[in-house]
């Protein structure tokens, strides 16, 4: 049981790892130091997209627009640092090892 929780968290930090590099390059893209134009950045761009719009598409749903901020990106970091304090805390806890 112990091995499962293990592969979970290690999920959960790539799926952070992802959400926290596609924030940057956004960022960096919004203030034009990265080019969508470039075929590297559009593919990397593109591939991020795909992992993460499944993810944010319900919670887009909920939260009301703020304009011009997407606060999407931060709702999952911290449904995902939630989860893994509820793994650690508890999971592991009577997870018989």
């Amino acid at each position: 049981m112990a091995a499962i929780l293990d592969v979970i968290l290690f999920l959960l930090r790539i799926a952070t790892y992802i959400i926290i590099v596609q924030a940057i390059m956004s960022w960096l893209v919004a203030f034009k130091v990265l080019s969508i134009s470039n075929p590297t950045v559009r593919n990397i761009w593109g591939g991020l997209e795909r992992i993460t719009e499944p993810v944010y598409a319900p919670i887009r749903r909920i939260l009301p627009p703020m304009g011009g901020l997407d606060l999407t990106p931060m709702a999952v970091l911290l449904l995902i640092f939630f989860l893994e304090r509820l793994i650690v805390r508890y999971a592991y806890s009577i997870a018989p090892f």
